[in-house]
């Protein structure tokens, strides 16, 4: 077993990553529940009809969905400025990434940034 070489306060807990790892998890579940309980009927039908989730543990909240057909993933993307809106209850600061049915196109990317939306 090689020792570091550091003392042993500057190394980094060992437990704690453990319950970071489960933390993140636990309000990423939670930001999930949320989030579809905030979106209308037409929002939840196209959520359900999708892999999707957040990623917490990154910066900014990431919105990630995966689209199984093309039909699912033209229909998200007319509802992009509704999920938008939905993502600025949320945090100020957050990315939508889309990801087509087809592995070869790369993930449609939208980052949301904290805006007026009566700016005229």
């Amino acid at each position: 077993m090689n020792k570091s070489p550091l003392p042993a306060d500057d190394l980094p807990p060992t437990g704690a990553t453990i319950l970071n790892e489960l933390f993140y998890r636990q309000l990423e579940e939670a930001t999930c529940r949320r989030f579809y309980q905030s979106c209308g009927p037409l929002m939840r039908v196209l959520l359900s009809n999708c892999h999707w989730y957040f990623k917490i543990n990154t910066s900014p909240l990431m919105l990630i969905i995966i689209c199984y057909d093309i039909e699912s993933y033209l229909h998200i993307v007319d509802a992009i400025p509704n999920f938008i809106k939905q993502l600025k209850q949320f945090s100020n600061k957050s990315k939508i990434h889309l990801f087509p049915p087809d592995n070869k196109r790369e993930p449609w990317e939208i980052e949301i940034e904290e805006t007026s939306d009566d700016a005229g």
